[in-house]
Protein backbone atom coordinates (compact mmCIF):
# COMPACT_ATOMS: atom_id res chain seq x y z
CA UNK A 1 0.00 0.00 0.00
CA UNK A 2 1.55 3.61 -1.09
CA UNK A 3 1.69 6.42 1.27
CA UNK A 4 0.87 9.95 0.26
CA UNK A 5 3.88 11.53 2.02
CA UNK A 6 1.73 14.95 1.34
CA UNK A 7 -0.40 14.08 3.91
CA UNK A 8 -0.09 10.92 5.18
CA UNK A 9 -2.40 9.26 3.51
CA UNK A 10 -3.45 6.25 1.37
CA UNK A 11 -6.71 5.32 -0.83
CA UNK A 12 -8.29 2.20 0.16
CA UNK A 13 -11.27 1.02 -2.20
CA UNK A 14 -11.14 4.53 -3.78
CA UNK A 15 -11.89 6.50 -0.85
CA UNK A 16 -8.89 8.80 0.98
CA UNK A 17 -7.89 7.31 4.29
CA UNK A 18 -5.94 9.70 6.73
CA UNK A 19 -4.08 9.24 10.35
CA UNK A 20 -5.41 10.48 13.32
CA UNK A 21 -2.60 9.66 15.24
CA UNK A 22 0.01 7.76 14.92
CA UNK A 23 1.67 5.62 17.40
CA UNK A 24 5.86 5.73 16.87
CA UNK A 25 8.02 2.71 18.07
CA UNK A 26 10.33 3.16 15.27
CA UNK A 27 13.91 2.60 17.00
CA UNK A 28 16.52 4.59 14.80
CA UNK A 29 16.16 7.19 12.79
CA UNK A 30 13.41 8.31 11.73
CA UNK A 31 11.43 7.69 15.01
CA UNK A 32 14.10 8.05 17.49
CA UNK A 33 15.88 11.15 16.36
CA UNK A 34 13.01 13.67 15.68
CA UNK A 35 12.79 13.46 11.63
CA UNK A 36 9.27 11.43 11.78
CA UNK A 37 7.95 13.69 14.66
CA UNK A 38 9.25 16.51 12.87
CA UNK A 39 7.40 15.43 9.66
CA UNK A 40 3.95 14.67 11.78
CA UNK A 41 4.30 18.16 13.21
CA UNK A 42 4.30 19.39 9.95
CA UNK A 43 1.36 17.96 8.98
CA UNK A 44 -0.68 18.62 12.00
CA UNK A 45 -0.52 14.65 13.42
CA UNK A 46 -0.42 13.81 16.91
CA UNK A 47 1.65 11.46 17.91
CA UNK A 48 2.75 9.34 21.20
CA UNK A 49 6.23 10.53 21.84
CA UNK A 50 7.91 13.18 22.34
CA UNK A 51 8.84 16.67 19.93
CA UNK A 52 11.93 16.83 17.54
CA UNK A 53 14.07 18.55 20.47
CA UNK A 54 13.72 16.22 22.99
CA UNK A 55 14.07 13.19 20.80
CA UNK A 56 17.16 15.07 18.86
CA UNK A 57 18.77 15.30 22.43
CA UNK A 58 18.19 11.72 23.73
CA UNK A 59 19.06 10.20 20.41
CA UNK A 60 22.26 11.87 20.52
CA UNK A 61 23.78 10.02 23.83
CA UNK A 62 26.60 12.12 24.36
CA UNK A 63 24.70 15.29 24.34
CA UNK A 64 22.44 13.79 26.53
CA UNK A 65 24.32 12.30 29.32
CA UNK A 66 26.00 15.36 29.59
CA UNK A 67 22.89 17.75 29.90
CA UNK A 68 21.81 15.64 32.89
CA UNK A 69 24.83 16.20 34.17
CA UNK A 70 24.11 19.38 34.74
CA UNK A 71 21.18 18.41 36.55
CA UNK A 72 23.48 16.47 39.60
CA UNK A 73 22.65 13.13 37.10
CA UNK A 74 25.99 10.24 37.81
CA UNK A 75 27.25 9.71 34.51
CA UNK A 76 30.48 7.90 33.03
CA UNK A 77 32.99 9.72 31.84
CA UNK A 78 32.87 9.70 27.97
CA UNK A 79 34.74 11.74 24.50
CA UNK A 80 32.80 12.07 21.40
CA UNK A 81 34.68 11.24 17.87
CA UNK A 82 33.51 12.75 14.95
CA UNK A 83 34.23 11.48 11.53
CA UNK A 84 37.77 12.52 10.72
CA UNK A 85 38.78 13.62 13.96
CA UNK A 86 42.10 12.60 15.26
CA UNK A 87 42.78 11.32 18.79
CA UNK A 88 45.34 10.01 20.73
CA UNK A 89 44.75 6.13 22.39
CA UNK A 90 46.60 6.92 25.13
CA UNK A 91 45.88 9.73 26.34
CA UNK A 92 42.05 8.34 25.64
CA UNK A 93 42.59 5.55 28.18
CA UNK A 94 44.35 7.99 30.33
CA UNK A 95 40.99 9.91 30.52
CA UNK A 96 38.75 7.36 30.80
CA UNK A 97 40.63 4.20 31.90
CA UNK A 98 40.51 0.69 30.64
CA UNK A 99 37.98 -1.28 29.40
CA UNK A 100 35.98 1.19 27.59
CA UNK A 101 33.04 0.87 25.91
CA UNK A 102 33.04 2.19 22.06
CA UNK A 103 29.53 2.77 20.64
CA UNK A 104 27.82 4.63 17.49
CA UNK A 105 26.79 8.10 19.35
CA UNK A 106 23.66 8.14 17.31
CA UNK A 107 22.74 4.56 16.91
CA UNK A 108 20.66 2.07 18.94
CA UNK A 109 20.29 -1.79 19.56
CA UNK A 110 23.90 -2.09 20.27
CA UNK A 111 24.88 -2.78 16.54
CA UNK A 112 28.23 -1.61 16.49
CA UNK A 113 29.17 -1.80 20.34
CA UNK A 114 32.55 -3.01 21.52
CA UNK A 115 34.22 -3.50 24.79
CA UNK A 116 37.70 -2.82 24.86
CA UNK A 117 39.78 -3.92 27.22
CA UNK A 118 43.50 -2.95 25.45
CA UNK A 119 44.57 -0.15 23.58
CA UNK A 120 44.98 -2.13 20.14
CA UNK A 121 41.55 -2.98 20.22
CA UNK A 122 40.62 0.78 20.33
CA UNK A 123 41.02 1.77 16.67
CA UNK A 124 39.15 -1.22 15.70
CA UNK A 125 36.49 -0.58 17.64
CA UNK A 126 36.42 2.81 16.62
CA UNK A 127 35.92 1.81 12.97
CA UNK A 128 33.37 -0.51 13.21
CA UNK A 129 31.26 2.04 15.15
CA UNK A 130 31.47 4.31 12.39
CA UNK A 131 30.07 1.90 10.04
CA UNK A 132 26.92 2.42 12.03
CA UNK A 133 26.81 6.46 12.72
CA UNK A 134 28.55 9.76 12.00
CA UNK A 135 29.84 9.96 15.91
CA UNK A 136 31.50 7.43 18.10
CA UNK A 137 31.29 7.99 21.99
CA UNK A 138 33.71 6.23 23.84
CA UNK A 139 32.54 5.86 27.52
CA UNK A 140 34.29 4.72 30.61
CA UNK A 141 33.50 1.32 31.72
CA UNK A 142 30.95 1.08 34.68
CA UNK A 143 30.53 -2.05 37.29
CA UNK A 144 27.54 -3.03 38.71
CA UNK A 145 24.00 -4.19 38.35
CA UNK A 146 22.00 -2.76 35.05
CA UNK A 147 18.47 -1.97 35.74
CA UNK A 148 15.85 -0.02 33.45
CA UNK A 149 12.78 2.18 34.93
CA UNK A 150 9.63 3.40 32.67
CA UNK A 151 7.73 6.28 33.08
CA UNK A 152 4.53 7.83 31.06
CA UNK A 153 3.01 11.20 32.05
CA UNK A 154 -0.86 12.53 31.29
CA UNK A 155 -2.23 15.25 32.90
CA UNK A 156 -3.22 15.43 36.78
CA UNK A 157 -1.10 11.58 36.54
CA UNK A 158 2.11 10.54 36.58
CA UNK A 159 3.21 6.70 36.17
CA UNK A 160 6.65 5.34 37.23
CA UNK A 161 7.03 1.40 36.73
CA UNK A 162 8.56 -1.30 38.42
CA UNK A 163 12.19 -1.61 38.21
CA UNK A 164 13.54 -4.28 35.63
CA UNK A 165 16.85 -6.46 36.49
CA UNK A 166 18.94 -7.12 33.78
CA UNK A 167 21.06 -9.95 34.32
CA UNK A 168 23.17 -10.78 30.97
CA UNK A 169 24.70 -14.03 29.85
CA UNK A 170 27.01 -12.11 28.02
CA UNK A 171 30.09 -10.05 28.40
CA UNK A 172 27.60 -7.03 28.31
CA UNK A 173 24.23 -6.63 27.23
CA UNK A 174 24.82 -6.73 23.27
CA UNK A 175 22.47 -7.15 20.41
CA UNK A 176 21.90 -11.02 21.29
CA UNK A 177 21.58 -10.38 24.53
CA UNK A 178 18.77 -7.50 23.95
CA UNK A 179 16.90 -9.94 21.12
CA UNK A 180 18.33 -13.50 21.15
CA UNK A 181 17.22 -14.53 24.71
CA UNK A 182 20.86 -14.37 25.95
CA UNK A 183 19.85 -12.61 28.85
CA UNK A 184 17.89 -12.64 32.32
CA UNK A 185 15.32 -10.00 32.83
CA UNK A 186 13.70 -9.71 36.34
CA UNK A 187 10.86 -7.03 37.17
CA UNK A 188 10.96 -6.10 39.93
CA UNK A 189 14.74 -5.90 40.50
CA UNK A 190 16.64 -7.26 43.75
CA UNK A 191 17.26 -4.42 44.67
CA UNK A 192 16.44 -2.48 48.16
CA UNK A 193 13.38 -0.40 48.44
CA UNK A 194 15.19 2.89 49.12
CA UNK A 195 17.63 2.14 45.92
CA UNK A 196 13.96 1.36 43.76
CA UNK A 197 12.61 4.89 45.12
CA UNK A 198 15.66 6.82 44.35
CA UNK A 199 15.83 5.39 40.35
CA UNK A 200 11.88 6.05 39.83
CA UNK A 201 12.36 9.16 41.34
CA UNK A 202 14.86 10.17 39.18
CA UNK A 203 13.42 8.40 36.13
CA UNK A 204 10.32 10.59 37.06
CA UNK A 205 12.73 13.79 36.89
CA UNK A 206 14.83 13.03 33.54
CA UNK A 207 11.24 12.83 32.21
CA UNK A 208 10.74 16.11 33.18
CA UNK A 209 14.08 17.53 32.32
CA UNK A 210 14.58 15.86 28.44
CA UNK A 211 11.08 17.65 27.72
CA UNK A 212 9.68 13.80 27.49
CA UNK A 213 6.22 12.60 26.36
CA UNK A 214 4.19 9.82 26.15
CA UNK A 215 6.43 6.51 27.35
CA UNK A 216 10.21 6.53 28.00
CA UNK A 217 12.65 3.94 29.13
CA UNK A 218 15.75 4.82 30.94
CA UNK A 219 18.75 2.80 31.57
CA UNK A 220 20.76 2.60 34.82
CA UNK A 221 23.82 0.86 36.42
CA UNK A 222 24.30 0.67 40.22
CA UNK A 223 27.67 0.72 40.82
CA UNK A 224 29.11 -1.69 43.64
CA UNK A 225 29.06 1.16 46.30
CA UNK A 226 25.10 1.80 44.93
CA UNK A 227 25.52 4.76 43.44
CA UNK A 228 23.19 4.87 40.65
CA UNK A 229 24.48 6.52 37.31
CA UNK A 230 22.49 6.99 33.76
CA UNK A 231 23.33 4.87 30.78
CA UNK A 232 21.16 6.31 28.40
CA UNK A 233 17.04 7.48 28.07
CA UNK A 234 14.89 5.68 25.48
CA UNK A 235 11.44 7.58 24.16
CA UNK A 236 10.82 5.43 21.71
CA UNK A 237 10.95 2.06 23.98
CA UNK A 238 10.40 -1.19 22.35
CA UNK A 239 6.64 -2.27 22.55
CA UNK A 240 7.25 -6.24 21.93
CA UNK A 241 5.44 -9.01 24.30
CA UNK A 242 8.87 -9.84 25.90
CA UNK A 243 10.27 -5.93 25.72
CA UNK A 244 11.00 -3.88 29.05
CA UNK A 245 7.84 -2.37 29.27
CA UNK A 246 5.55 -4.74 28.65
CA UNK A 247 6.90 -6.74 31.58
CA UNK A 248 6.90 -3.22 33.57
CA UNK A 249 3.45 -2.75 32.79
CA UNK A 250 2.44 -6.49 33.57
CA UNK A 251 4.35 -6.46 37.18
CA UNK A 252 2.72 -3.01 38.06
CA UNK A 253 -1.02 -4.63 37.86
CA UNK A 254 -1.98 -2.63 34.54
CA UNK A 255 -3.18 -3.53 31.12
CA UNK A 256 -1.19 -2.20 27.84
CA UNK A 257 -4.46 -1.60 26.22
CA UNK A 258 -5.16 0.73 28.73
CA UNK A 259 -2.03 2.72 29.02
CA UNK A 260 -1.87 2.85 25.21
CA UNK A 261 -5.10 4.38 25.52
CA UNK A 262 -4.72 6.98 28.11
CA UNK A 263 -1.61 7.91 26.01
CA UNK A 264 -3.11 8.17 22.97
CA UNK A 265 -6.19 10.22 24.47
CA UNK A 266 -3.84 12.50 26.81
CA UNK A 267 -1.44 13.08 24.29
CA UNK A 268 -3.28 14.71 20.90
CA UNK A 269 -2.74 18.33 21.66
CA UNK A 270 -0.08 18.62 24.04
CA UNK A 271 2.79 21.15 23.48
CA UNK A 272 6.36 19.82 22.73
CA UNK A 273 9.60 20.85 22.22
Amino acid sequence: MDVDKNDFSFVQNGKKIKFDFAYITIHGTPGENGLLQGYLDMLGIPYSCCGVGAAALTFNKFYCVNYLRNFGVKTAKSILLRRGDTFSAENMVKKLGLPVFVKPNDGGSSFGTTKVRTIAELQPAIDEAFKEGQEVMIESFLSGTEVTCGCYKIPQKEVVFPITEVVTKNDFFDYNAKYNLESDEITPARISKALTDEIQHLTSQIYDWVGAQGIIRVDYIISETGEVCLLEVNTTPGMTATSFIPQQVRAAGLDIKDVMTEIIENNGSNKRI
